[in-house]
Order: structure tokens, then C-alpha cells, then sequence
């Protein structure tokens, strides 16, 4: 999520470069340690220009998790609640890079064990929004490095390469360019569906679009086990279209045979779009859709109480009210 977000995890970087080194006693592992794995694998792309991206998400509606910036990432997550919920059948969780890998691993292995489908993202408080090729550069060669170790203590997940990598201002070629490196890198370990956010800050279907077709004076996104996400929120603006960020440009996005889901999507800041409108046009053209968040927004997109900016290792959680505001649209 665009400059709400972004200033809240950015006050807290420095406190998590060096609570989370000295985890202390972690509630919430699942008590794995690290380790490394060397299997061959080999990418099962289908590529070339005629290829189509479309396949079946391997994944249904959740909820967002961001353990990294409260108590060093030793957070419980009240997954006995979470069970009473049955539209919630993902959770993505967003995994600071200064985090230790068997901490971020704890969290995959609980939700893993807990019956979920994951999806595990890369980021980086300090640089959302960068239009610096050498940051997306750093978060391929940081899956590289540790997806192995991750998969191996933690149990299945989908990548989501990178959280909000690039700005409104990144064109479509740039996009392109620096995505098929990224791709190439994690393309050396791990084999399965990549997910791709769109650029400005999630927000920029017709960017995307562009890139996924090689249209508009852009290179081609190469691969094709590809899935786009767009973070939907009511100050959504589409600088393609010179206004605010509406449903029928989702449209734009789906008519490339991409397939898409919506990666986050929240009631805050204020603004004009029509966020919720948006989200029940994703449900209705087959798109996942993943609410922001479970717990650890930092302000009040929270959908449990308390909110780990309060008491991170909660021994239990109630719904919060806002928790009715996501549910209601999974």
C-alpha cells in the first residue's frame, strides 16, 4: 500500500535490523531451524511470443500478514480464529529481508500447518515504490539465496517477487526489462507460479498490460507462469489514465490473457476510488482477492484485536471492526 504503509514500516526498519537478529523466545515458531537444499530444477515455462499466460490460480481469498515489524517478527497469529473463517483460505506474508530466514520460515511452516495456501513476500520497508532495477535486482538474488531454506523449514509457497516495486512513473519497457532479469535469477530455484506486482505502487493495470504484450514501444515479459497483482485502495490513481483508478481497468489488465489477482486491498487512506466496487469486479472475472490485513498494518486496517503494534504476542484475538470490511468482500 502506497505512503500509509510505507512511512509506518520505514520509522520501524532500523528496530528491526536489530531486534529481529536476537529473536529471544519466539511464540510463534513452529521451532525449525535453517538449512539448504541443492535440487536440480528445471522452469516447466512454456514460453515464446504466442504463449498464453492464463492458468488457474493455485490459490483462493485470504487475508495479508506483516509479522516483520512488531517484537522482532515473534508474533502469534491467532490462527485458531482465523479457522472459524472459511473464506479465508490464503495468507500472504510480507517478509522483511533483515528478518532471520528460520523466523520467516516459522511463519510459512505455521500457516502451512494450519491448512493454508501461501504466498511469500519479499519487502523491504525502505525502497517500496523504487523504480531502481538493482533493488528488484536484490530480491531475485535474495530468493536465490534462501528460497531453498525457506521451502525446506517452512513448507510450500508461491513468490511474490516483490512488494510495490516501482512507481507511478516507471514505463512499461523499464517494467519489462527489469522483471525478465528478476524472473531469470529466481528461475534457478524454484520452478512454480511467480507473482508479479503491478507497477505504481499496484496500481498501474495498463503499464502492466503493456509489458505483458510488448505493446507501446515496450520488451515483452518472457515468461508465462506469471500471475499480475494489483493493491486496490481508495486512493487508488492510475497515472495511465490520468485519473482515479476504476473497475473497468481491470479489464485492460484480463483482456491480455494474464492472470491476475488482487494482492491487497483496504478501506485507507481516503480517496476517490471506488475500492470495494473494484474488488467485487475482481471476485466476479475470477481473480483471487486478498484482504489487507490479518494484523500488522500499524494503524487500522487491522481485522483482529489486539493489533501487534499493541501486544504482538497475544495469547488470543477477537475480530476487530474493521474485521466485517474484508470479510464481507472474500
Amino acid at each position: 500500500m502506497k505512503d500509509r504503509k510505507f512511512f509506518f514500516w520505514l520509522a520501524l526498519y532500523l528496530a528491526v535490523v536489530s531486534s529481529s537478529c536476537s529473536k529471544g523466545e519466539n511464540k510463534a515458531s513452529a521451532g525449525n531451524g535453517g538449512g539448504s537444499i541443492t535440487d536440480t530444477v528445471t522452469t516447466g515455462q512454456t514460453g515464446g511470443s504466442g504463449a498464453s499466460h492464463t492458468q488457474t490460480p493455485p490459490f483462493g481469498n485470504g487475508v495479508d500478514l506483516q509479522p516483520s515489524y512488531y517484537n522482532g517478527g515473534n508474533t502469534t497469529f491467532g490462527w485458531d480464529l482465523m479457522a472459524q473463517h472459511p473464506a479465508i483460505r490464503t495468507v500472504r506474508i510480507e517478509i522483511e529481508p533483515a528478518v532471520p530466514i528460520t523466523l520467516s520460515a516459522s511463519w510459512i511452516h505455521q500457516a502451512d500447518s494450519a491448512g493454508y495456501k501461501v504466498i511469500a513476500t519479499y519487502h523491504k520497508a525502505t525502497v517500496l515504490g523504487s523504480d531502481d532495477p538493482s533493488e528488484l535486482t536484490a530480491a531475485a538474488n535474495w530468493w536465490q539465496a534462501h528460497y531453498s531454506a525457506l521451502r525446506q523449514s517452512g513448507g510450500a509457497f508461491v513468490i511474490n517477487l516483490m512488494n510495490e516495486w516501482g512507481d507511478h512513473n516507471l514505463a512499461a519497457d523499464a517494467y519489462a526489462k527489469a522483471y525478465n532479469n528478476a524472473i531469470a535469477i529466481v528461475r534457478t530455484v524454484y520452478a512454480d507460479t511467480i507473482i508479479l506486482d503491478c507497477p505504481g505502487w499496484g496500481q498501474e493495470p495498463n503499464i502492466a498490460a503493456q509489458a505483458i504484450r510488448g505493446t507501446g514501444g515496450s520488451t515483452k515479459i518472457t515468461d508465462t507462469r506469471l500471475i499480475f497483482s494489483l493493491h486496490i485502495y481508495p486512493g487508488d490513481y492510475n497515472q495511465f489514465r490520468n485519473r482515479a483508478l476504476e473497475a473497468s481497468d481491470l479489464d485492460s489488465l484480463a483482456a491480455t490473457g494474464a492472470t491476475c489477482m488482487i494482492g491487497e486491498f483496504g478501506n485507507a487512506p481516503a480517496g476517490p476510488a471506488d475500492w470495494s466496487g473494484i474488488v467485487t469486479h475482481a471476485k466476479s472475472i475470477g481473480w483471487p482477492v486478498l484482504g489487507w490485513c490479518w494484523n500488522g498494518d500499524g494503524g487500522t486496517m487491522n481485522m483482529v484485536s489486539p493489533a501487534w503494534d499493541t501486544d504482538a504476542d497475544a495469547v488470543s484475538y477477537s475480530e476487530s471492526p474493521y474485521f466485517a470490511t474484508i470479510y464481507g468482500l472474500l
